[in-house]
């Protein structure tokens, strides 16, 4: 396995642009395959591959797959991905609200080809206007709102689920959520960055907006389930672009303050040594190495490797049993008493069942 993590990343840097080490003759390509669609970069690692000597290529049957998975589940999922947003964008400008979107496409606009960042939902934070907008929606469309969740509605837009958000973060999980969350709003009254999709103004978040939110939203993924390649593309990109406008004084104030700053120093280290990105677009990074290289090899290749099984009582046990294993993981992103965090998770997971 170690080899093919080793030639999985070598890929993906050449498929940013980066350099890398030769390609092992005796590559598993189906392998490589599987763990660059887990990690949600095929699209990436195909452009990697494009960048081979023809002697290190893959068989052209499989790469022939790569490139039909490529243009189906990429590129043309992506443009209606934009048709999606740029229709959704026009219902809400004609109704008088300002659609911020989050995640997805506004981290895709980083992206050396945005088209081979994968797509799933549509995020957006409609500036405090997240129930008007639902009810306008009903009222207008008939469209049914799914209320099921804790910090967002969520409903379908063609063929997209949209989670319309009037939180950031889940505010129930920490007791630093509240106020974190308070933090973000701040940041997310800005509206001065935005796009023109199709004719239409789409916002998206400032970079302090971003970066925090980015930060603490891989923070939640990695302490309670994992986060991928992906994500950390995101991130680097993201400060690729925008770096020179973070407020990055303010940023590892508040990363300190609410015990984010071991993660984010590791995941900065990972992203300069290991995928090749430039130190000088990061602020300074003091980490530990042997740390870090756990952290890359927990984002490959998870220690935890129990499936989730069906039915209520085997996925709580199941959960538990997850949580115990993630402790390391815990003490890298937040601060504050863990048990404290896991019984308000377990009563918020009562009060919306749905989210189990």
């Amino acid at each position: 396995m170690a080899q093919t993590i080793d030639t999985f990343i070598q890929l993906v840097r050449l498929g940013i642009g980066h350099s890398a080490s030769p390609i092992p003759e005796d590559t598993d390509w189906h392998d490589i395959e599987t763990l660059a669609t887990m990690q949600g970069v095929t699209a990436v690692v195909l452009d990697g591959v494009e960048r081979l000597p023809e002697s290190e290529r893959p068989p052209k049957t499989v790469l022939l797959k790569w490139i039909g998975v490529a243009l189906q589940s990429y590129e043309l999922r992506f443009k209606q991905y934009k048709q999606a947003i740029a229709g959704l964008a026009s219902w809400y400008n004609s109704h008088g609200f300002r659609m911020m979107v989050l995640k997805g496409y506004a981290c895709s606009l980083n992206w050396p080809i945005p088209e081979h960042r994968p797509c799933g939902d549509i995020d957006i934070w409609l500036f405090g206007q997240q129930k008007a907008s639902d009810a306008a929606l009903t009222k207008d469309l008939g469209t049914k709102i799914d209320n099921s969740h804790h910090h967002h509605t969520i409903f379908k837009w063609m063929d997209f689920d949209v989670e319309n958000h009037y939180d950031f973060i889940e505010v129930h999980h920490h007791s630093s959520g509240p106020s974190l969350e308070k933090i973000l709003k701040e940041k997310g009254c800005d509206d001065s960055y935005y796009v023109e999709l199709e004719g239409e103004r789409v916002y998206i978040p400032s970079p302090d907006l971003h970066a925090l939110f980015l930060i603490r939203h891989m923070a939640e993924h990695f302490v309670s389930t994992d986060i991928t390649v992906r994500h950390l593309l995101d991130w680097a990109f993201f400060v690729k672009k925008y770096g020179v406008k973070i407020d990055w004084e303010w940023l590892q104030k508040v990363l300190n303050q609410f015990g984010m700053m071991p993660l984010f120093n590791i995941l900065n280290a990972i992203c300069i040594e290991d995928l090749g990105f430039g130190a000088d677009i990061f602020p300074q990074t003091q980490f530990n190495s042997s740390l870090k290289e756990r952290v890359l090899n927990e984002i490959v290749d998870s220690e935890f490797k129990e499936v989730e099984p069906k039915g209520l009582w085997a996925r709580i046990i199941f959960k538990y049993k997850r949580w115990k294993a993630n402790d390391w993981k815990y003490k890298l992103c937040y601060t504050g008493s863990r048990w404290s965090a896991f019984w308000s998770a377990m009563w918020n997971h009562i009060l919306k069942p749905s989210s189990i």
